[in-house]
């Protein structure tokens, strides 16, 4: 289930008047109004708030035309600059960071983006000086005043309280101040699910998203219904959040079950336990005795109780591994595809859409050139929270892309003994069990991956024949566990 989407749909039908019944008792939305702007002229009266400047889009005429949508005969249109004080922080230069000082006795606080975006007005060490504070005190916030990011994460919004701390907003943030606080929740609810959309569409910021300019703002549309009808409808969406919020609850938690089931079958998968033996397979030994009549297998240790025709080997006997790619200054130059950490999405896959083109050195490249089957280990770039040692299978044309210098690549020198997806998927679970976290340097930078332990990762080898029926089997399985996600 499509969860943002209901929440869309449930904020919908309240906007349009179809969420709860009208009342023909209530008192009509029209009259609040009167209420709100005959407050607004006592405001601008008192010299609290400027009268806006006119311009070809407003109006003094209570009903508008060209209205989004229809709604009900109780309800009335108006616009944003009907209903609160807009102000934009401060001008880039007013307010710097070299203006800033620690916090004190008569010092007063910068709000900034992440007040808003956090929801908690007390975050942040910004502040100036009383004297600061006195020459931008247009930009001052007063008690339950919303304030609202405006550039990037846009939309996000915040009523401070009662008693919040004196101080200015800063140029990230714009400050809205309600005429009549009664239409708050619903103004809110308007504001940040509907007119939030509206600003992007409306904004004409390409890389960073911006609040629309003012005369473009403050002239949105926004239905009013009467006081006591947006109670209910408060009520209501609250309750309907309810339910929405159980259902995310339950599809992380199968989200959750779904990734422990794919875990376990890879578990059974990599100790013979996801497919049955054919005592009639050619055993792993036999296939490794090919290359090597000598050959020795690896104490099992990881792997103990193998399945009869199993035996244990290591990545360095069956796979080469290259370390990535340097640009180099020598030429001759050939333009290929370089794949780095980020293109390791978070499911272990190949992101081919973000792969970037440079001009790499040509012998360079034919040492480093990906064939379809080959391996691409994370080795540098990860954390104690993430660490290094992702792997992801290359299933593409031969001589194409190359790989980074965060990465090495895994070929199997034996593809008639040990199956790339086989490998992949042993790698895949070893990763998802945490093995990984022994095997890369313990520093305060970036962590790297210890190369000589990871080569030396067991490989529990099944009989070939037995590996391609594993294969088959995982992919069959995680086919239905994706489709059962895809429903969530």
């Amino acid at each position: 289930m499509d969860t943002k989407k209901l929440r869309q749909k449930i904020l919908d039908l309240a906007i349009r008047g179809k969420l709860v019944p009208q009342n023909p008792a209530d008192e009509p939305a029209s009259v609040l109004l009167e209420r709100i702007k005959a407050e607004k002229e006592q405001l601008i009266k008192e010299g609290k708030i400027k009268r806006s400047k006119k311009s070809s889009k407003t109006t003094d005429t209570p009903h508008y035309g060209n209205v989004p949508f229809e709604v009900p005969s109780s309800w009335v249109w108006c616009k944003l600059d009907d209903l609160a004080f807009y102000k934009k922080g401060p001008f880039g230069s007013s307010l710097t960071k070299a203006m800033f000082v620690p916090k004190g006795d008569k010092t007063y606080k910068v709000y900034e983006q992440k007040n808003a975006i956090q929801k908690d007005e007390h975050l942040g060490t910004y502040y100036i000086t009383e004297e600061k504070y006195q020459s931008l005190i247009g930009f001052a916030v007063q008690p339950y005043d919303i304030i609202v990011s405006c550039a990037g994460t846009i939309g996000e919004s915040l009523v401070l309280s009662e008693n919040p701390d004196e101080g200015i907003i800063n140029q990230a943030l714009m400050l809205i101040r309600l005429f009549n606080r009664s239409i708050e929740r619903f103004y809110l609810l308007y504001f940040d699910y509907i007119l939030k959309e509206e600003a992007y569409k409306e904004s004409k910021g390409t890389a960073i998203k911006n609040i629309p300019p003012f005369d473009v703002l403050k002239n949105f549309y926004i239905p009013i219904p009467p006081l006591a009808e947006q109670l209910k409808i408060i009520q209501e969406v609250d309750k309907w959040f309810e339910f929405v919020d159980a259902i995310e609850k339950d599809a992380v938690h199968l989200h959750n079950l779904i990734a422990q089931a794919k875990s376990k079958i890879l578990d059974l998968a990599i100790h013979g336990k996801l497919v049955s033996q054919d005592p009639t397979d050619e055993p792993a030994i036999e296939l490794l005795k090919r290359i090597n009549p000598d050959f020795i297998p690896c104490d099992n240790g990881h792997y103990e109780n193998l399945p009869n025709g199993w035996c244990c080997t290591s990545i360095n006997e069956m796979c080469s591994s290259t370390n990535g790619l340097w640009k180099g200054k020598k030429p001759p130059f050939i333009n290929v595809g370089v794949i780095r950490n980020a293109n390791f999405t978070k499911d272990f896959k190949l992101d081919y859409t973000k792969i970037e083109f440079i001009d790499v050195e040509q012998r360079s490249f034919e040492k480093r050139n990906l064939r379809n089957g080959d391996l691409i280990v994370e080795k540098s770039g990860g954390s104690e929270k993430n660490p290094v040692g992702r792997a992801i299978l290359y299933e593409g044309k031969d001589n194409v892309y190359s790989f980074s210098n965060f990465t090495m690549s895994l070929r199997i020198e034996y593809p008639e003994i040990l199956h790339y997806k086989y490998l992949y998927y042993l790698l895949l679970q070893n990763y998802n069990q945490g093995d990984m976290k022994q095997m890369q340097t313990q520093t305060t930078g970036l962590h790297n991956l210890i190369l000589d332990k990871y080569l030396s990762i067991k490989i529990p080898l099944p009989p070939y024949k037995e590996q391609l029926r594993m294969v088959e089997k995982i992919e069959y399985l995680s086919k239905i566990l994706d489709r059962i996600t895809e429903e969530l």
